[in-house]
């Protein structure tokens, strides 16, 4: 019997790493995907600071990536996702999920037609068992290619103010919409995506012109305060910008233990995306059935708290009595300065009257029991107008 010896081995470096490792002079480290991932540089509250005012290099690098091409291609992807592949043009990109045939959710990710037949399709989780056994019967190829290309994300109301400096210009680049620049002797690729809310653009690259084209923006950005950040800051970035993270606020079906747990596109706020004229596609009648007999058990809402006590993790009750959901993700907001929450709520309580939270604080080595209401408010909870500006404002 061979021995397992995974344990014993390092988590991978990302091409960003040896500019990354002086920075993080806390060694705050963190898994992601297999590689290691830096969660804080030093104070993610300036780091948060930074995505808000102005602009911000953060290694996403492990992001998993599959390449999917062929003739069938966007057939193949109109069966897998929720969402019509066809009606994006080269240099488009959507944001996208998945299912499984009895409707819950696998995942979520980023959907990009680089040519008629050419996909690139960014996620959180793996999925290439489950995208292999998809394509029985469709003229496509499928590559997991998360390690053959690098990717940073430039966030902040600054970030087309130092590409423009960086000699990259994006100006006429609109929201979900790609382009490609001439650098260091290779290509890099230019999405107006992210996962802050805010303004800001995705760099896609081969791992040789990683350093090089760190370097180049850092230099680019110096007189514009950009900032390297970790995940602790996108993680507060993301909350106000109202995203959902795979494996926080949902689980993914193919990992859940317990059969409660899965949610369909509907149960997460989702269903906006099912496009039914498309034809079939893996969970279809299942979506169905649950749309026309309205059986959604759960609802996910954006919730406001009193206070500033971050409620992530806490149970909610009605009439502080019966529970009938629970918090995933939670903040005070130094944008907003309000106190926000996502959370699950049984679907006949999703207007959220009468709804409270039951949250304890620590005070001085004790724990304190408040019982709050809680107000339903629209997700998302930021979401500035120079997010989808074009062009963007000059800095």
């Amino acid at each position: 019997m061979t021995a397992l010896t995974h344990f014993q081995t390092p988590l991978l470096q990302t091409p960003f790493h040896p500019r990354l490792a002086p920075l993080n002079r806390q060694q705050n480290w963190g898994a992601w995907a297999g590689y290691l991932a830096a969660g804080c540089f030093g104070d993610a509250a300036i780091e948060h600071t930074a995505i808000r005012n102005t602009a911000t290099l953060y290694d996403i690098s492990p992001m998993i990536k599959y390449r999917i091409t062929g003739p069938d291609a966007v057939a193949y992807l109109n069966r897998l996702t929720l969402r019509d592949a066809g009606a994006l043009a080269p240099g488009q990109v959507q944001y996208t999920a998945w299912c499984d045939d009895q409707g819950k959710l696998m995942d979520d990710g980023t959907l990009f037609r680089l040519g008629e037949a050419d996909f690139r399709l960014c996620c959180q989780e793996r999925h290439l068992p489950w995208l292999l056994d998809s394509a029985f019967g469709f003229a496509v190829t499928i590559r997991d290619e998360s390690e053959d290309l690098a990717a940073l994300a430039l966030q902040g109301p600054v970030s087309a103010t130092v590409l423009d400096q960086a000699g990259f210009d994006v100006r006429a680049l609109k929201p979900f919409r790609q382009a490609s620049f001439e650098f260091g002797g290779g290509e890099i690729a230019i999405s107006r995506t992210g996962f802050t809310g805010d303004l800001g653009y995705e760099l896609w690259l081969p791992p040789a012109l990683a350093l090089p084209l760190w370097d180049h923006l850092m230099q680019a950005g110096a007189l514009y305060g950009l900032t390297p950040i970790g995940g602790e800051a996108v993680m507060l970035a993301r909350t106000e910008a109202g995203f959902l993270t795979t494996g926080l606020d949902f689980i993914p079906v193919q990992q859940a233990l317990r059969e409660d747990r899965a949610r369909s596109p509907f149960e997460l706020g989702l269903g906006w995306m099912i496009a039914w004229e498309k034809g079939h596609f893996t969970g279809r009648r299942a979506l169905q059935a649950e749309k026309q007999n309205h059986s959604s058990a759960w609802a996910l809402v954006g919730l406001e708290i009193p206070g500033n006590i971050s409620a992530e993790g806490a149970i909610l009750y009605q009439s502080k009595k019966r529970e009938v959901g629970f918090i995933t993700a939670a903040c005070w907001s130094p944008t907003l300065k309000r106190n926000i929450a996502i959370a699950h709520v049984e679907s006949r309580y999703a207007d959220c009257r009468d709804l409270w939270v039951e949250i304890y604080a620590q005070r001085e080595l004790q724990y304190h029991k408040l019982m709050l209401k809680v107000a339903r408010t629209a997700r998302p909870f930021f979401a500035p107008e120079r997010r989808r500006a074009t062009p963007p404002a000059r800095w």
